[in-house]
C-alpha cells in the first residue's frame, strides 16, 4: 500500500517536498503539533475536531460500548444479518491479513451489524450513528479497499472529512489495513497538496477535506466523480458545524453516480445531522446507537465544606492518604487552580498529570494515554476532560471547584459527565466535593435535581474517612 500526496510523474521534487512535509502521517503522535491547517475555523468547529481528532488519538484499540445497536433496514423484510468473525465476510486473503496485524481479532458492536450490509451485493447505502474508538472507521476502510479495483488506476472510493488531521487519521488507517494490498494506493487531497491542473492521478482512494475535494473535482477537473463506487462521508456532526462544507458535500454527492455506495458516520445525531442525512444519502440503511444513559446510581458522593482552596487541598490529601485509590481524576473550574493543584501534588511527591485546554491534542492524547497506562495515578483537568475518558481503573473523582455556569447556576451536565468518569463498567465510585459554604445552595440544587443523595463528610475525621464502603 502507498501513500501518495503527488500525482503523475511529473514535479518529482515537488512529490519528494510534500512527502516530506507529510511524513507525519503514520505517526500521528510523532508530531501532529508541526503540522498546520491552512483552513480557518471558527471555536466551535476546533473544539469538535480537536474533541474527535483526540478521541481516535487514545482509542488504539476498539472499546467496548454499552450502548444498545438499534437498525433500521430499508427495506424490512430483508434479513438482518451479523456476524461475529471477520471470516464470515469472506474478505480477500490480503484484506484479512490488514485487519489481524491492526490487533482486530473479532467485530466490534457495530461491526457486527454494519459490515454485512456495507460489504452487500449490490452495494447498500448506511448512515451509522458511533462513537469513537467502536471501530466505524475500521468498517468504512474497509468497505472502501474491498471495492476498490487494484488493476484500474483511477479514483474510486472518496472519504471526506472535515479538517485536515482528521483526514489524515483515515489515512493512516487506510495505510495500515490495506498494507498487504500492494496495488491500492491512497492520494490526500488537503490543503497544501497542490497539484496541476490535467494531472492523471492514478490512485484509488482519495481522502480529503470538502473545499480541496471540490476544487479538484469541479475546478482543476482532476477526480471524474462519475467512476467513485463508494463515497463515504465521515464525522457528519463535525462537517455541518464548519461553515460551507454541508453545501460543499451535497455539490459532491449529486455529482456521483446512481450506483454509487454512499456511506455517512455521524457521533451524534441531533436534529440538523439527520436532515443532513436524509438529505445527502438516499434510501439508507440506519444504524442508531440508543443514548447512553449515564447513571448516579452506583456512585457514592460526598461533600466537604473548605473555606479556600489550601483547606481544599488539605481535606483532600487527607481522603487521598485514608482511602486505597486505583487512580482518580480531579476536575478543576479554572486553569489557574489547575496548575496550582498540579504544583502542589508534585512537591508534596504525589504522581499527577495535568490537562488542560491550551495543550495541543497530541500532547493530551500522550497525557491520557500514560494515565490510562497508570504511569500517573492522578490526573487534573478542567472541563475539558469531562466526556470520553474510560478508565477502568478509574475510582475516585474529585470536583475541586463544583462546575457552574455563568451567574453562578449550577452546570448539571457537567457535573453528570464529571462524575460519570468514575462508576463505570459495572463498578462502584466515589465522588468528593470540596465547596466553599456560598457553594452549598447550588449543590443542593445538583442533588435534589438528579433526585439523588450528596452526604457530608469531616475531611479532619479519618475514622470516618475510613468507613467508607468502598
Amino acid at each position: 500500500m502507498a501513500s501518495l500526496l503527488w500525482g503523475g510523474d511529473a514535479g518529482a521534487a515537488e512529490s519528494e517536498r510534500l512527502n516530506s512535509h507529510f511524513s507525519n502521517l503514520s505517526h500521528p503522535r510523532k508530531n501532529l503539533r508541526g503540522v498546520k491547517s491552512t483552513t480557518v475555523r471558527n471555536i466551535g468547529e476546533l473544539d469538535l475536531a480537536a474533541n474527535s481528532l483526540l478521541n481516535k488519538l487514545i482509542r488504539q484499540s476498539l472499546v467496548e460500548s454499552s450502548h444498545r445497536v438499534e437498525v433500521l433496514q430499508k427495506d424490512p423484510s430483508s434479513p438482518l444479518y451479523s456476524v461475529k468473525t471477520f471470516e464470515e465476510l469472506r474478505l480477500k486473503e490480503e484484506l484479512l491479513k490488514g485487519i489481524y496485524a491492526m490487533g482486530f481479532n473479532r467485530p466490534s458492536k457495530i461491526q457486527e451489524m454494519a459490515l454485512p450490509m456495507m460489504l452487500a451485493h449490490p452495494p447498500q447505502n448506511l448512515i451509522a450513528q458511533s462513537q469513537s474508538g467502536t471501530g466505524k472507521t475500521a468498517a468504512f476502510v474497509l468497505a472502501m479497499l474491498s471495492r476498490v479495483n487494484a488493476l484500474e488506476l483511477f479514483p474510486q472510493c472518496l472519504c471526506l472529512a472535515p479538517t485536515y488531521e482528521l483526514a489524515l487519521q483515515t489515512g493512516r488507517v487506510v495505510e495500515q489495513m490495506g498494507k498487504f494490498c500492494v496495488d491500492v494506493q491512497v492520494m490526500y487531497a488537503i490543503r497544501g497538496n497542490r497539484i496541476p491542473r490535467g494531472t492523471d492521478i492514478t490512485k484509488q482512494i482519495i481522502i480529503g477535506t470538502p473545499g480541496t475535494v471540490l476544487d479538484w473535482c469541479f475546478k482543476l477537473k482532476l477526480i471524474d466523480l462519475t467512476k467513485i463506487r463508494v463515497f463515504v462521508l465521515d464525522e457528519a456532526d463535525v462537517m455541518i458545524d464548519t461553515q460551507g462544507f454541508s453545501d460543499h458535500s451535497i455539490r459532491i454527492q449529486r455529482a456521483l453516480p446512481s450506483e454509487c455506495q454512499m456511506l455517512l458516520f455521524s457521533a451524534t445525531f441531533e436534529d440538523s445531522v439527520w436532515h443532513f442525512a436524509e438529505r445527502i444519502i438516499p434510501d439508507p440503511n440506519v444504524i442508531k446507537l440508543r443514548k447512553e444513559e449515564l447513571t448516579l446510581n452506583n456512585i457514592r458522593q460526598y461533600y466537604v465544606l473548605c473555606e479556600h482552596r489550601k483547606d481544599k487541598y488539605q481535606a483532600l490529601c487527607n481522603i487521598y492518604g485514608s482511602i486505597t485509590i486505583g487512580q482518580a481524576i480531579i476536575f478543576c473550574q479554572t486553569r489557574r487552580n489547575a496548575k496550582w493543584l498540579t504544583v502542589e501534588m508534585i512537591q508534596d511527591g504525589h504522581q499527577v498529570s495535568l490537562l488542560s485546554g491550551e495543550l495541543t491534542v497530541e500532547q493530551r492524547a500522550s497525557i491520557i494515554q500514560r494515565f490510562r497506562d497508570g504511569k500517573e495515578k492522578v490526573l487534573i483537568t478542567t472541563n475539558v476532560c469531562a466526556r470520553g475518558i474510560d478508565v477502568k481503573q478509574v475510582t475516585i473523582v474529585v470536583n475541586f471547584d463544583l462546575p457552574v455556569k455563568q451567574g453562578e447556576e449550577p452546570d448539571y451536565e457537567t457535573y453528570l459527565h464529571r462524575i460519570g468518569r468514575t462508576g463505570r463498567f459495572g463498578k462502584k465510585g466515589l465522588a468528593f466535593n470540596m465547596i466553599e459554604v456560598d457553594k452549598l445552595p447550588s449543590l443542593m440544587k445538583i442533588q435534589d435535581h438528579f433526585n439523588s443523595s450528596i452526604k457530608q463528610l469531616n475531611a479532619e475525621d479519618m475514622d470516618e474517612i475510613e468507613k467508607i464502603d468502598y
